[in-house]
This record gives C-alpha cells, sequence and structure tokens, in this order.
C-alpha cells in the first residue's frame, strides 16, 4: 500500500481508494489507524447494497459513517520518505441481522473528504470494487485474456479489443440481473437484433419477446447453451462463444445487405 500512495504523490491527476488491513502507525506519539479514526463523531449513516457472494446473502446494510485527515508513517524501507497525508473513511455496520457477519471497511483515499457527500461519494467508489471484479472475472475467464501470447503493439491491440467486449458484455449480465424484462434494444444494435431474431429456433419465434432475458439466451445459443436446459446458469465462457459468434454474422449479414444495392 505505500508503494501505492508513493506513486501517486508522483502523479498529477491522480487519486487512489484503497482498504487498510493493517493498524498503521499514524504521526504523533503512541497514535494507531484504527483507534484514532474510530475516536472521531459518527457524521453520518448511510445504506448500501451488498450483493450475494459465497459467504454472505444479499443484504441492506446500514453503516455508521467517520472520516478525518490522517497521516500515516511510511515503512522502514523508504528511508529519505515524509508522511502519507491522507484521508481516511471508516465504515461499520449497525443493527447488524442475526447470523450475519458485520461490514467494516477502514477506507484510505488520496482524494479529499472534508463533507458528508465527500464521504459518501468515497464509500460509493469502493462499491464498484464488486462490478470491478465482476469485470476482471469476464476478461480473464470468459475472454481469456491471458491466454494470449503476442508482443509489443499485437498485444496491446488485442487486449484492446478484448476490454471492450469484456465492458460489453458486463453491462448485459449486469442488466440481466437487474432489469431481464426490458426492452433488447438497450444492449443491442438493430443489426444484432436482426441477426438473432433469424437465428432462433423457429418454434421461439411464436412466443419470441425481445427482452434483455431473451437477448442473453439468444447469445448464449450462439455459444453452445443448450436451451432444453433452462435451470442451468448462463456462463460467461458461453456468453463470450455466443458474442464472437453474433459478431461474425452481424458482418456476414452487413454485408450481404450492401450486395443487394
Amino acid at each position: 500500500m505505500a508503494e501505492v500512495f508513493a506513486s501517486i504523490s508522483d502523479n498529477k491527476n491522480t487519486g487512489v481508494v484503497v482498504r487498510a488491513a493493517h493498524n498503521r502507525c499514524l504521526s504523533g506519539e503512541n497514535s494507531h489507524l484504527w483507534e484514532y479514526v474510530i475516536s472521531q463523531k459518527v457524521q453520518c449513516i448511510k445504506e448500501v447494497e451488498l450483493p450475494q457472494t459465497k459467504k454472505r446473502k444479499a443484504r441492506t446494510a446500514t453503516l455508521e459513517i467517520r472520516f478525518c485527515p490522517v497521516s500515516i508513517k511510511p515503512p522502514s524501507r523508504f528511508k529519505n520518505g515524509g508522511n502519507f497525508d491522507i484521508y481516511a473513511v471508516y465504515a461499520r455496520e449497525i443493527n447488524v441481522p442475526h447470523d450475519c457477519e458485520p461490514v467494516e471497511w477502514m477506507l484510505l483515499t488520496t482524494e479529499s473528504v472534508k463533507t458528508q457527500q465527500d464521504a459518501e461519494t468515497i464509500l460509493r467508489w469502493y462499491t464498484y470494487r464488486w462490478r470491478v471484479e465482476e469485470y476482471h472475472k469476464i476478461l480473464k475467464s470468459g475472454c481469456k485474456a491471458e491466454s494470449y501470447r503476442f508482443s509489443g503493439e499485437s498485444m496491446s491491440a488485442m487486449l484492446g479489443f478484448l476490454t471492450v467486449i469484456a465492458a460489453q458484455l458486463l453491462r448485459m449480465t449486469y442488466l440481466h440481473r437487474t432489469s431481464p424484462q426490458n426492452s433488447a434494444t438497450e444492449v443491442l444494435t438493430k443489426t444484432q437484433m436482426d441477426v438473432l431474431i433469424a437465428s432462433s429456433p423457429p418454434k421461439l419465434k411464436k412466443e419470441m419477446e425481445f427482452t434483455i432475458d431473451w437477448a442473453i439466451r439468444a447469445i448464449a445459443r450462439l455459444g453452445g447453451y443448450l436451451e432444453h436446459r433452462k435451470n442451468s446458469a448462463i456462463g460467461i465462457q458461453v456468453l463470450w462463444r455466443g458474442w464472437l459468434e453474433l459478431e461474425t454474422l452481424c458482418q456476414g449479414w452487413v454485408l450481404r445487405s450492401k450486395l443487394h444495392y
């Protein structure tokens, strides 16, 4: 963590939010991070939606928020470095449901945190980490970015291509969870819609509703998803294969339309 703050101090227009894991020493006699920040008064109460994980069910957590500036002493390996003058935002869950482990986050940031709104912004940014983790999962497990072995600019170009697809799949899967009955036009272009409709089995076209759920299942079918296994989860690798197939079919669809002119 010290290396991160040291690097940020040398870069303009760059900030960072990290979650502290250790009770760092602060400037001042017998002063440590956790004890000092917890001694501050509660500034506000904020509700945060916690997604489901392997260890907990999804729930709404009520957090009491404290924040203040802190000056953290650098590790001994930073011989000539000064203290890291940053801000701490401490969030602790209250009214914890029975049999649930309370949420406790000690967030350190280079951003200025002087008001309740500032603290809530840092807290909101931190909650994006679940979406960031999902994005990296799609990029690595779905798009298999680590399996490519190119050199120089070729690898940069490939990563540019894969990151765009990963972002598109992230948006689609997020909307599929939160609003599956919304129109498929929110996630697909007209050409993509036309291709998916044309490639759908005839028996499904009679009952077709062009929702985001329909779009996800149609793309999954192109990737090898078996329609009769409707109760099985649609994996990200299936969606990745389906998306590549969809893009190929769309290119053919566009070329075909041009030949007709």
